[in-house]
């Protein structure tokens, strides 16, 4: 998604109500667990699970909580076992989406996942059949409010930063996908308060749509495939998705 939706969901995660927290929470733990079978409990030896820490504090999880979910990752009696997988298709008007999954059951999430597709006018396709709109990179994002933009530039590009965008009260901080961490929490030491920093998927074309009723199944097809428990992260190549209420 564009940075302007990307921003807004942030702000959307923050302000959500209890019963969306808990599944923000659900998501987060999954993902955690997993980070922590491949990696260790660790953080300080574990990068990753360094930043899914500090991913889950700027969504508000409580320590208690993060703790809990190391501590059962890393013991001998979690046998939860979960896959990554990764679902491209396109939306209603040849919206191109990609859909990060992380299932305990390949079939249910193939599923559901081909079902919310068909339901709102899109299709799933193969591997590979988006893939190629797409580039991978790091996006840390900082609240502009209050800022100076050349210093917060300057900083960032100091702290490692292959790029900085500055629109909509945001600062975009673009790095290599692999040294997201690093520079956050360079940033962090700077006095920096990071809002979001992780890997994307961010397309090299856009695409508009122009019909209402397209545009009211793309919005459904997206909230569908977020709702999901098994959904950890959606990306798409539309630049004018409504912003939400």
């Amino acid at each position: 998604m564009s940075g302007h939706s990307k921003w807004n969901n942030i702000k959307r995660k923050k302000g959500a109500n209890d019963a969306a927290k808990a599944k923000i929470f659900t998501k987060i733990g999954r993902e955690m667990s997993v980070i922590v079978k491949q990696g260790g409990p660790d953080p300080n030896v574990n990068s990753k699970l360094k930043d899914c820490i500090a991913k889950a504090k700027s969504l508000n999880v409580p320590n208690d909580n993060i703790e809990r979910i190391i501590k059962k990752a890393a013991g001998d009696g979690d046998t939860s076992n979960y896959d990554e997988i990764i679902y491209e298709g396109y939306g209603p008007s040849g919206v191109a989406v990609i859909v990060e999954c992380l299932s305990d059951n390949r079939n249910r999430t193939a599923g559901d996942i081909r079902h919310y597709f068909d339901k709102f006018g899109g299709n799933l396709g193969t591997p590979g059949s988006v893939m190629f709109m797409f580039t991978r990179r790091g996006l840390i994002m900082i609240d502009a409010e209050g800022m100076d933009e050349d210093k917060a530039m300057e900083d960032a590009l100091e702290c490692g930063a292959e790029d900085f965008n500055a629109a909509d009260g945001v600062f975009e901080i673009i790095t290599d996908p692999n040294n997201v961490g690093a520079v956050r929490e360079a940033l962090e030491q700077k006095g920096y308060t990071v809002e979001s920093a992780e890997p994307e998927y961010y397309p090299s074309t856009f695409t508009s749509i122009t019909d209402e009723e397209a545009m009211t199944k793309m919005c459904k097809l997206l909230e569908a495939l977020e709702d999901n428990d098994d959904v950890q992260n959606v990306w798409h190549n539309l630049d004018n998705l409504p912003e939400e209420e």
